[in-house]
């Protein structure tokens, strides 16, 4: 079995971790690896994703962080026979695709999420548009966001979003922050929905575009979709069942 490993040198454990997993099982090269294994966190295996997933080898992570949701348990010995019972999810990013107040076209895809942020202190006024037809002529709020399933656990849901079904073919809408109107609080979309945030007045209430951790600044139109043309593949250890965690996910307390 021919194995890549990937993290982070500046993590104080991944380095020596990386080092010990080298010597055991070896060191195979990204081009011909059977499986790419991320120590490190969950903000490692979102960037590792964003790095690797053209290489289109499925990718097991091991938690060397805090949280961990996308990571399995650390533990360096048994991992040929726990890479070869492990469970796949595919994961298809979202595409942005963005426009600035000076006319530059900006693309980048997001694993997890893709958020408009206000730059300044003035609350965002943004139209919103879906499959061609207006839905919301202003909404006035720090932002608005697009979360994929995966990534509906994650900033969506600091901000009340919902909490998806990793297999659920939905996307997750929610407003940051909302003032206006007030009893909006988001929606929830078919995952081939056509989304188009238009930035309200741009040039005096400036507005970021991030996906993921990829970020536009001075948007001015921002469109966004599911790309099913680009996917990666995470494993996970059947007690650590990527759906169980998102459904416990939802009654805790």
């Amino acid at each position: 079995m021919k194995i890549h490993f990937v993290a982070d040198d500046k993590h104080p454990k991944g380095g020596v971790a990386v080092i010990k997993l080298k010597e055991h099982y070896g060191q195979a090269p990204l081009k011909g690896a059977d499986f790419i294994v991320v120590l490190g966190g969950d903000g490692m295996m979102l960037h590792s994703l964003h790095d690797l997933h053209m290489a289109h080898v499925p990718v097991y992570g091991m938690n060397l962080g805090n949280v961990g949701f996308l990571m399995n348990t650390y533990h360096p010995d048994g991992l040929v026979e726990r890479l070869k019972r492990a469970v796949p999810f595919r994961i298809y990013p979202l595409l942005m695709d963005v426009i600035t107040t000076d006319g530059r076209a900006v693309t980048a895809h997001a694993f997890n999420e893709v958020s408009l942020m206000r730059q300044t202190h003035q609350a965002a006024k943004i139209r919103l548009w879906i499959d061609g037809i207006m839905r919301m002529g202003e909404v006035i709020s720090d932002g608005l966001l697009v979360s994929t399933p995966m990534g509906s656990t994650a900033y969506n849901f600091s901000n009340n979003g919902p909490i998806l079904p990793i297999d659920a073919k939905l996307l997750a809408l929610t407003p940051i922050s909302p003032f206006r109107p007030r009893s909006w609080r988001g929606a929830l979309l078919n995952h081939k929905a056509d989304i188009v945030l238009e930035i309200i007045l741009p040039e005096i209430r400036g507005v970021s575009a991030v996906a993921d951790f990829i970020e536009v600044r001075n948007a001015a139109r921002v469109h966004i979709k599911e790309d099913r043309t680009k996917s990666v593949t995470l494993l996970f250890d059947p007690e650590h069942d990527l759906s169980e965690r998102i459904l416990r996910e939802q009654f805790l307390s």
